[in-house]
């Protein structure tokens, strides 16, 4: 990371395609309707920081610093999380676009994901023990050896995991979507008995 730091600055309606993001620590700023599609984010420190209706998709993340950043209503798709500084790595999410994004072996405990569409996200081999999924759609999301104990999605829907091959001690899963716990089995269940 280089030595330029930025803080409490407000950065709204930018298009960061034009002109770059500078690389750097930001703190306790806020990224407002911004596009930083296809940008470079890479070594860059992120600390208490928001971003609300940005595209940050496909933005380059190697070894960049998240740390209690919040992510609002933004398009967020094809993103590799797995490629962040896993120190005090700490997020939430809410109303965006995730799809296609790669969670792969990422400790994300007590991570928030509220009315987020998480289609075809890859969370194998991650860590989501005590993480909330609320009203999340979770169509084609690839759960393989993940860690689930104490999650709640109870309120979420459309996803399939396999029983045999996540820990899910203690996880919570509505009666409703009980289906995406059993699909992997290839039975039949008569919903009208």
């Amino acid at each position: 990371m280089t030595g330029n730091y930025f803080s409490d600055q407000h950065f709204e309606n930018t298009d960061f395609i034009q002109k770059p993001l500078e690389k750097g620590e930001y703190e306790n700023c806020i990224f407002r309707n911004c596009n930083f599609e296809y940008a470079d984010f890479s070594g860059s420190d992120f600390n208490d920081c928001e971003f609300t209706g940005c595209n940050l998709s496909m933005v380059k993340l190697a070894s960049a610093a998240f740390r209690d950043v919040v992510f609002r209503e933004c398009k967020m798709f094809g993103l590799q999380f797995n490629e962040c500084n896993e120190f005090g790595l700490s997020f939430a999410f809410e109303d965006c676009l995730l799809n296609n994004s790669v969670f792969y072996k990422a400790s994300l405990k007590k991570t928030r994901f509220k009315n987020s569409k998480l289609t075809e996200v890859d969370f194998s081999e991650a860590d989501l023990s005590y993480a909330v999924f609320t009203g999340c759609d979770l169509s084609g999301a690839v759960f393989d050896r993940t860690n689930l104990e104490k999650s709640d999605l109870r309120t979420s829907y459309s996803y399939s995991l396999n029983p045999s091959v996540n820990r899910l001690k203690k996880a919570k899963f509505s009666l409703s979507e009980i289906q995406g716990l059993l699909r992997h089995l290839d039975i039949e269940i008569d919903k009208n008995s």
